[in-house]
């Protein structure tokens, strides 16, 4: 069993009812977010409190089926001058190790700002400091997994 890292595009070819899953790699927790069936609108799901890597996989892949997901959408963490650092290296060690134990094809999308994104919209939402850190992960896998989905709809249009 092996997950292949796809281009993007690779997932317009999978069953019109297969959803995709986001993940926002973040050091303490990986935020998920879900897309609906018809891959148009990302959703945040959870955020899963980073173990060791084999219980984390195990909760995602769990996640994975039981939402009838068809692929996923890896955020890669990229410099702003495009160049990858450290961060990004352990997301596609990341995506290397979850690879060999799933079947579903992972895509990766730049997720620069992601996280600036997000929380600088929950400050303006006026949004505790304490409830910006239980949210922050899932929104920042759901703004990543919504750039990938408008990426793969522009062609519908």
């Amino acid at each position: 069993m092996s997950g292949t890292v796809v281009e993007l595009e690779a997932f317009a070819t999978l069953p019109r009812e297969a959803r995709l899953m986001g993940l926002d790699l973040g050091s303490k927790r990986i935020g998920v977010a879900l897309s609906d069936v018809g891959r148009a609108i990302a959703s945040p799901l959870t955020a899963i409190a980073r173990t060791k890597f084999t219980k984390d996989a195990a909760r995602l892949i769990a996640l994975a089926t039981q939402h009838g997901v068809g692929g996923l959408v890896i955020g890669l963490p990229r410099n702003m001058d495009g160049s990858e650092g450290s961060a990004a290296q352990s997301a596609r060690s990341f995506a290397r190790n979850l690879g060999r134990l799933t079947s579903l094809p992972l895509a990766f999308w730049d997720e620069r700002l992601s996280t600036a994104a997000v929380s600088r919209m929950l400050i303006e939402a006026d949004t505790s400091r304490a409830r910006r850190g239980q949210l922050v992960d899932k929104l920042a896998a759901t703004y990543i997994l919504q750039g990938a989905l408008d990426r793969l709809n522009a062609g519908r249009a």
